[in-house]
């Protein structure tokens, strides 16, 4: 895994999560135990506080970032897209963020709620439990989110992580991370 120090402010990643190779991840970031972090994601703590709770998957491609003013808290078992952009906002537990989708300060993704793909989430907004945002910009569809088919997902990327720890070897003949 990829990880910097900023000055003397370094990442703390629980023993427990899995951070791919390629993925990077500097300074004042958290990540919690069985979480994962696939290849090209950046957590990028170098001006705020970037906290990522148990079993979350950020997936590849994905830039979460935070301000000295807005830190960016992403909460348990939550499943976080392809290509997704999170910056200074809160994702609350068993959240779903579709992949390309972009969610800006100030947001507040409550516990069991989904932000669709591609959709953009604009300052301020509130996606309350059971809901989907969905469009640009997102709008709010009301009690239509199942959170246990989000669980299940998050499980499924636990049990990913885990199969990657257990088998992921590179094959060019450079040094394993």
């Amino acid at each position: 895994m990829t990880l910097y120090a900023l000055g003397d402010v370094e990442p703390d990643v629980h023993a427990d999560a899995f951070v791919h190779p390629d993925a990077t991840v500097i300074g004042d970031v958290r990540i919690g135990a069985k979480s994962s972090v696939w290849p090209q994601a950046v957590l990028r703590g170098d001006y705020g506080r970037i906290e990522v709770g148990e079993r979350t998957s950020i997936q590849d491609g994905s830039v979460i970032h935070a301000t000295r003013a807005l830190p960016t808290f992403i909460g348990d078992d939550c499943v976080i897209g392809h290509l997704v952009h999170i910056e200074c906002c809160s994702i609350g537990s068993g959240s779903l963020i579709g992949s390309g989708s972009v969610v800006l300060h100030r947001v507040r993704v409550e516990p069991g709620a989904l932000v669709g793909a591609a959709a953009l989430v604009p300052n301020d907004m509130v996606v309350p439990s059971g809901a989907m945002a969905l469009g640009v910009p997102a709008r709010l569809r009301p009690d239509t989110v199942d959170a246990a088919d989000i669980l299940a997902n998050a499980a499924n990327y636990v049990e990913n992580a885990a199969r990657y720890r257990r088998g992921l070897r590179r094959l060019d003949g450079e040094p394993r991370v």
